[in-house]
């Protein structure tokens, strides 16, 4: 028996050419592109300007599969999460986050994450494998679907954000066909400005969205010198921050916004300093850029604690008043785990990891 095509793996050009292996015309996949994604539609026999003969050929060779809902949360604020299994005791999560003006929803690409980073509960869990493109763009079509979205009323899910479970620059391939349907008009139509790519700065990647896809970009800075981000953030020890900086100047010639925006999750003790905040005053002059300034959110057996308020408000104002936009992120969902920072899942680690965590800085009594 022939194994299925799961159609949800290919953006237009794919599509195109796999129908074309079908000895199908290219306007098919479009077609087809749209009853998948704008329509929402997985029957193929409800594709009703496709061809009969074509939907009983889709029918044999052809699928449109999602990772299957294990858990479905909604937080008191309205965030919902959903758990979602990817297969083999592997689960990742996906957030909408509804705002008065815009939905967004939180995508992850990977089934944990290799990077390790030291206050991220996902690193903590390890690594087991890249997610397919259609594992990506399906937490989108799922997302959509649960949420009642429909082809002609008003966009549910505004905003996407590759800020979910992985480094979405680690499984750059299948990220870029889900990146180009959520862009494409026959797909979900979102504007570049509306899709934003995280990254904890994988250099020659970053170079490489640029010229691809290039998306609102949001880098995981969270330290403003080598010697802590060694620290916080690993990958800093083969893509250090002159390298990086240099990425995020060479990505804002194609971007969509004339800026980058800084990721910075606030440690008590470790990265929260006035001295830390001037040293970031200092970056924003080499680099166009906001700071998006993160409390950290909790999760067992971890080290640090989340810097008190008035803490955060004093290294907000050092940034405002050298005249950089800095704003404070706003904790949502995280009476279900839902927040920045917490998404675990379930991950069967590959890693095999025993390294154990170090960090200069003192959390306050």
């Amino acid at each position: 028996m022939t194994k299925q095509v799961n159609l949800l793996d290919f953006d237009v050009d794919g599509l195109v050419d796999w129908f074309a292996e079908q000895g199908e015309k290219p306007f098919r996949a479009r077609q087809v592109l749209r009853w998948l994604h704008r329509f929402g539609v997985s029957d193929f026999e409800q594709m009703t300007d496709v061809a009969k003969s074509l939907r009983a050929r889709l029918g044999e060779v052809a699928c449109v599969r999602t990772p299957e809902v294990a858990r479905d949360s909604v937080s008191a604020d309205g965030t919902r999460k959903w758990l979602l299994d990817v297969g083999q005791g592997n689960a990742v999560e996906t957030v909408f986050i509804p705002e008065t003006n815009r939905g967004t929803l939180c995508v992850s690409s990977q089934a944990g994450c290799a990077l390790d980073c030291a206050f991220c509960s996902t690193g903590k869990q390890g690594f087991n494998r890249n997610l397919s493109a259609a594992e990506i763009i399906g937490q989108l079509w799922l997302a959509n679907r649960l949420l009642g979205a429909t082809a002609d009323g008003e966009r549910v899910i505004s905003n996407v954000v590759m800020m979910g479970m992985g480094e979405p620059l680690a499984n750059l391939d299948n990220v870029l066909v889900a990146l180009r349907l959520m862009l494409d008009d026959h797909a979900y139509g979102l504007s570049r400005r509306r899709v934003t790519v995280s990254t904890s700065g994988i250099v020659p990647a970053m170079d490489r969205l640029r010229d691809a896809c290039p998306v609102a970009l949001a880098v995981s800075l969270h330290a403003p010198n080598d010697a802590l981000r060694d620290q916080l953030v690993p990958i800093n020890q083969k893509y250090p921050l002159k390298e990086l900086l240099a990425a995020c100047n060479r990505y804002l010639v194609a971007a969509p916004r004339d800026f980058v925006t800084f990721e910075y999750v606030m440690l008590d003790g470790v990265n929260d300093l006035d001295t830390h905040a001037h040293e970031l005053v200092a970056i924003a002059r080499e680099v166009p850029c906001k700071y998006n300034l993160i409390p950290f959110n909790p999760f067992p057996n971890s080290p640090f604690r989340r810097s008190p308020s008035e803490r955060i408000r004093r290294f907000a104002g050092i940034l405002q008043d050298a005249g950089i936009v800095a704003t404070t992120r706003k904790t949502r969902g995280d009476d279900v785990d839902a927040a920045c920072g917490q998404l675990a899942g379930q991950v069967k680690d590959k890693t095999r990891r025993t390294q154990t965590l170090h960090f200069t800085g003192t959390p306050r009594s």
